[in-house]
């Protein structure tokens, strides 16, 4: 008996690069033919695409399109190989098939030659199996690195925009605020990319293979009749149909979980957050025996994400389990079907098994679509939180705020109109001129619109009018009530918001000094949370220090001197008027003892009228 193998293996190399060839043209027009329509006519694609269109654009774009030429090389290459491994698996079973026959007929001739096929299939899978793990692993690092790729470019894209304008205080005013951006830009940009990645390749390969095992089951099937209807080519239709069915039931019963997986992101994210603010107030919440209201309110914030959490679950498991019915179902059909065609001798047993396999391929790879839909509602949640925060941000630089112009020198306000978000007013068309050395305090009552006022001329608050004249960039400086101290060593919090390094040790040291923060300039290299070591007095007198490394031209000071005593305020302020003379004051103070340090007051009644006199 001859054992005939399945195809000429000593030419496949040829014909796998032939395919090869024909193949990848093919399938990177068809994708992006139906990645366009996906883009233009379903609304997560156009948000896909303002998301993250510009990595496929512009300068540099080509070096992510030769990426995914390169993925969807491997892709293909994948498919083909399971294609062969098939093949490789019939004339495996054929030589099986053969060694039976041989020692039933007592044939030695054929009994030899079958087991020669054996060992044969045996060279042939260590070859398929070397190229099989050297391709997963080489495509396992391809994949891996462009995830990584386009995270760092779409982190960087998502925050730089975030920050852009002001957006990241500013989207507070829009009429659609966001919830949670910390978490967008960290978690769902990984989200983004990997599935981005996983979702589209995985289609990818999924037709494909389609397409690939529809040609072996083809050639595979036979004729079938069903209730006195003959079906021909059964096996094929069978699987098709089969696998369409089941598909949208799944669709029909995962579509919910889109919802489910945007609250699961959200509630989880205010839960986060909620435990952040606890240890960021810890001190305060320990002054006030607060233990218990926080309880509370964590725990009513903990039963909204156990509350979605078990919507996921039910839904979860109505939509595992009809995926594991139709899986394990489908996995008798093909001996089902072919079993008379090979009981009659018409299929071998090799055919039977690469019959199974190819059934069992086009099955996973029709179900891929089924089986991804959770993958797909998480990643569209994230394409929803990512879009919505763009979107915020971008809806936050198109919010009103005052004009403004360079000058050299001094300080001109023109018509400057503050109101409060529901429109009434709190000052109207102040007008004021300042010139080097002068400083003016600014008087009123709680809600007259002090704060705000500065918040304004800051172009923070999108409810004024009017233009401002001032120095640029850090030649004006606002020091707020809290001064900011960032993440990093002590080094960089003075020298914020200049970049770190820019200042000399001894510069620094000088101005701690100054400010009567000497037991700090041994720490300068000392990395901790110093807004948490610090003192609310300590974090004040730093931010005096800032002015001293700075010597801005116009400086803008909201309570800067509320956390300290009125021999310290004296002190700074002192130190101010000595080191930087020419330097133009704008101070926000209740205390009467900071008027001494002025030549002008600016009185607000928080109804729109105001008064300037001198001290």
């Amino acid at each position: 008996m001859c054992v005939e193998t399945s195809r000429d293996w000593s030419i496949e190399w040829v014909e796998s690069l032939k395919w090869l060839a024909i193949a990848f043209p093919i399938t990177a027009i068809v994708a992006l033919i139906v990645g366009a329509l996906l883009l233009t006519l379903t609304k997560w694609g156009r948000q896909f695409w303002n998301v993250s269109g510009n990595y496929f654009r512009g300068e540099g774009a080509w070096r992510t399109w030769l990426f995914v030429a390169v993925l969807l090389l491997f892709s293909l290459l994948t498919v083909r190989l399971s294609v062969l491994l098939s093949y490789w698996g019939n004339d495996l079973f054929a030589s099986f098939q053969a060694i039976v026959a041989g020692l039933g007929s007592g044939d030695a001739a054929a009994l030899s030659e079958a087991k020669s096929a054996f060992w044969d299939a045996v060279k042939l899978w260590v070859v398929l199996i070397v190229i099989w793990t050297v391709n997963q692993l080489v495509y396992l690092y391809a994949k891996l690195a462009f995830d990584i790729r386009w995270r760092v470019w779409l982190t960087e894209r998502v925050t730089a925009d975030w920050m852009q304008g002001g957006a990241f205080y500013r989207t507070r005013f829009i009429d659609k605020t966001i919830d949670n951006p910390d978490q967008r830009i960290q978690a769902d940009t990984i989200t983004f990319t990997e599935q981005s990645r996983v979702l589209s390749l995985g289609a990818i390969e999924a037709v494909v293979s389609v397409v690939s095992f529809t040609k072996v089951l083809w050639d595979l099937s036979g004729p079938m009749t069903v209730l006195g209807v003959t079906i021909p080519r059964a096996a094929l239709f069978i699987v098709l149909t089969y696998v369409l069915i089941s598909t949208i039931i799944a669709f029909w019963i995962g579509h919910p979980l889109i919802r489910i997986n945007f609250l699961m992101e959200r509630t989880n994210a205010n839960f986060r957050y909620a435990l952040v603010r606890v240890r960021d107030a810890a001190e305060s919440v320990a002054f006030y025996r607060g233990e218990q209201s926080e309880r509370v309110s964590l725990f009513s914030r903990f039963a909204e994400v156990i509350k979605v959490q078990w919507a996921y679950v039910y839904r979860m498991l109505k939509f595992v389990g009809w995926n594991f019915v139709v899986t394990q179902s489908a996995s008798l059909f093909p001996y089902l079907i072919q079993f008379p065609r090979f009981a009659s001798g018409e299929v071998t047993l090799g055919g039977m098994s690469q019959t199974a396999s190819a059934f069992r391929e086009i099955q996973d790879s029709l179900s891929f679509f089924r089986e991804s839909y959770d993958d797909f509602a998480a990643y569209r949640a994230s394409v929803i939180r990512l879009d919505g925060l763009l979107v915020a941000s971008k809806e936050s630089r198109e919010l009103p705020k005052i004009a403004a112009t360079d000058v050299e020198d001094g300080l001109n306000l023109d018509k400057i109109g503050v109101r409060k978000p529901n429109g009434d007013a709190l000052i109207d068309e102040l007008n004021l001129a300042l010139q080097p050395t002068d400083a003016v305090v600014v008087k009123g009552a709680s809600g007259s619109g002090k704060t705000t006022l500065l918040r304004t001329l800051a172009q923070m608050w999108p409810y004024g009018d009017g233009e401002i004249s001032r120095p640029a960039g850090s030649e004006t400086l606002f020091l707020s009530q809290v001064p900011y101290l960032p993440l990093g060593d002590l080094r960089t919090a003075v020298e914020y918001p200049g970049t770190p390094d820019s200042i000399s040790d001894e510069a620094l040291r000088e101005a701690l000094t100054k400010v009567h923060l000497a037991h700090l300039i041994d720490r300068l290299d000392e990395e901790a949370d110093w807004a948490k070591i610090l003192s609310p007095g300590e974090q004040q007198r730093l931010a005096f220090a800032r002015i001293l490394l700075m010597k801005p031209k116009v400086v803008f000071l909201d309570e800067a001197t509320s956390a300290v005593d009125e021999g310290l305020e004296f002190a700074l302020y002192n130190l101010i008027r000595t080191e930087t003379p020419n330097t133009i004051i704008v101070s926000v103070a209740h205390r009467s003892t900071v008027d001494q340090h002025h030549t002008q007051v600016l009185t607000l009644a928080g109804d729109g009228s105001w008064r300037l006199a001198p001290l």
